[in-house]
């Protein structure tokens, strides 16, 4: 075996990596949770390659999303193991490991409630408190069939027909579960553990199958962890950006139109401030802004490529007799745009952008606010161009990203999603373009991540992140290369030789989609947005009646600011604490001793002074 340093480790043949951890000492065959190797995490149980590079991960790699995940997925083996013996009959589904926790889902022969997590949780602690390890077996498949046939586990039998025979299995105190692992060696690592919270969910996230109960929870090797998590999540409560869609009058939803939101005049100032970015800057990096029809016929996606990998999420209609559908993406009309005419080489590259409404029909149980919608408007451009282009293109491209990402104060990151399975086109087309891409980033200094497998059906993609100010990262914008849809398209190009040469798609979108970013963008916040983004720049308070009309030349005095009057028959006090709930950048402030000269000054979060109109138009010219 070879280590992280590069020395050697000498074991026998069929040794585990528990084996090679005790070899190396017997502490940290105590603290060993799991190995790592090649990118890939691994059970300790399982036996190693000869030449095989290993990490061994500890009790100490606490803050190792390996690591956590392991913990996790022990955790929700034993939140299983409680829900069994608390609710006999019980159905058990699936419990996997999740970004900031775990969770499990469970068929309960009567429904439970928020409050009823409290016991759930108690008897984990019951389980931690005896302690738990877990143990792993292969065996048949049809053992395991009917192993969980008898304990009348439908669920488990069904997923036992499409997992690799022979089937593994762990076993922690008197529960058995058909998993793939990996596992804890026992359950002393697991010192904080908390139940946040029930859901809905469908069978395998299909509406059609029985609704389960989903548990969720998170875990950690320590309670100061635990503790800091559970002060994230307050504070994520906080900037809920559905709670302060509704303070800050920013938009709505409406059970008329599930997934849709109702956009208020304050919700559409930052929504017209993000769209003169992406249209200054698609100016003066040399898109063309075009419009395309919002419904084609299904041959159209048929022709894509999106019928039927994307059917079902399509919304379909009949027209005089025929099937069409609603775009939930902009690249066919793109297509259609680009092949009015026989294009030369000397006009490429061709860079179309267009800001438009696209329609998904996704589950209602995934709709969650802005972040998954079914009206979804995307900052979409597709660039087209020759081989030789393609890595300048895609810099442009990533350089664009950073300088979208930069306006909001955060940092992006990079995951290079590789061919799926359900690819089309050639092995050694796929090729050209995944070392493309890679290239594209390497050349740029750009950090990423490798995800196999989980790229487009028409090509690989880069998939930008970008980290908010509570530390969550979020998948934002994507660049997608593409050879495959221009050619079912009959997309070519003609060179200088006089002749036609297949063509290449970027597809590109760096908001993402206005909705999910902007709600992204309220959290990320807490709703106090930088000033040139605030719904409200200025609010201006009259003290009393007779100072209105000065009020209002304060507010026409800040022309070019989006500025207004608080009249209402409310006390001062009342208009600056709403003006603070309201988040308002700068409040001004007019009675008696004020004027031109004098104004009383209130900044957001409580900050006052005393400046003139001068002074204070001055002060709004540096932000």
């Amino acid at each position: 075996m070879l280590l992280p340093d590069g020395s050697e480790l000498e074991l026998e043949d069929g040794a585990t990596g528990l084996d090679a951890a005790a070899a190396i000492g017997p502490r940290l065959a105590e603290q060993a949770v799991l190995v790592r190797s090649n990118g890939s995490v691994q059970d300790l149980r399982l036996p190693l390659r000869d030449g095989q590079r290993i990490q061994i991960l500890t009790t100490r790699d606490a803050d190792d999303p390996d690591a956590l995940a392991v913990l996790r997925h022990s955790s929700a083996h034993l939140l299983a193991e409680a829900v069994r013996r608390l609710y006999p009959g019980v159905k058990i589904a699936i419990g996997p490991p999740i970004e900031n926790g775990f969770y499990y889902d469970f068929e309960f022969p009567e429904p439970i409630r928020e409050e009823d997590l409290a016991r759930i949780e108690e008897e984990i602690q019951r389980e931690l408190d005896e302690g738990r390890e877990w143990s792993r077996e292969e065996v048949p498949r049809e053992q395991a069939r009917e192993r969980f046939r008898a304990e009348e586990e439908p669920y488990k039998v069904e997923l036992v027909e499409t997992a690799e025979d022979p089937i593994s299995i762990y076993t922690q105190g008197d529960f058995t579960d058909l998993c793939r692992g990996p596992h804890l060696q026992n359950s002393k690592p697991i010192k904080a553990l908390k139940l946040t919270g029930l859901a809905g969910a469908y069978w395998r996230g299909d509406e059609k199958n029985p609704q389960l109960t989903r548990i969720y929870g998170t875990a950690f090797y320590s309670t100061e962890a635990l503790e800091r998590h559970l002060e994230r999540l307050e504070e994520a409560k906080r900037r809920d950006h559905r709670r302060l869609g509704t303070q800050l009058d920013l938009f709505h939803f409406s059970e008329r139109s599930p997934g849709s939101p109702l956009w208020h005049p304050k919700g559409m100032v930052i929504w017209q401030e993000l769209e003169a970015v992406r249209q200054r800057e698609n100016a003066s990096r040399g898109y063309l802004e075009v419009k395309t029809p919002l419904i084609y016929d299904a041959e159209t996606f048929w022709t894509s490529g999106h019928f039927p990998t994307y059917e079902e999420l399509m919304f379909k209609l009949d027209v005089d007799g025929r099937p069409w559908a609603m775009k939930a993406m902009n690249c066919p009309g793109h297509m259609l745009l680009f092949g009015s005419r026989l294009r030369s080489y000397r006009e490429l590259p061709i860079r179309f952008a267009e800001p438009a409404p696209l329609h998904r029909n996704e589950l209602t149980g995934t709709l969650h606010g802005l972040l998954r919608v079914r009206h979804v408007t995307q900052d979409d451009a597709h660039i087209f161009c020759t081989e030789e282009q393609i890595q300048d293109e895609i810099a442009a491209v990533v350089d664009y990203a950073r300088y979208v990402y930069g306006l909001f104060g955060m940092t992006a990151s990079a995951e290079l999603s590789t061919r799926p399975d359900d690819k089309i086109g050639t092995d050694e087309q796929w090729d050209r373009t995944e070392t493309a891409l890679e290239e594209a980033l390497k050349l740029n200094e750009i950090p990423y991540e490798i995800a196999e497998g989980e790229g487009a059906f028409y090509g690989p993609k880069i998939d930008l992140h970008m980290e908010d100010a509570l530390g969550r990262k979020w998948q934002m914008g994507t660049i997608q290369l593409d050879s495959q849809m221009p050619s079912r398209f009959g997309l070519t190009y003609v060179g200088a030789d006089n002749q036609e040469h297949p063509l290449y798609v970027v597809h590109r979108a760096l908001y993402g989609s206005f909705e999910r970013f902007i709600g992204i963008l309220v959290e990320h916040y807490a709703g106090a947005f930088p000033f040139w983004l605030a719904p409200v720049q200025v609010r201006v308070i009259p003290v009393g009646e007779g100072h209105r009309e000065a009020a209002r030349r304060v507010r026409d005095w800040l022309e070019g600011y989006r500025a207004e009057v608080d009249e209402r028959d409310e006390t001062v006090g009342k208009r600056i604490r709403d003006s603070e709930v309201e988040k308002i950048p700068y409040v001004v402030v007019w009675g008696d001793r004020e004027s031109e000269e004098r104004l009383a000054i209130r900044r957001r979060g409580g900050e006052q002074a005393t400046l003139s109109l001068e002074e204070l138009r001055e002060e709004l010219a540096t932000l």
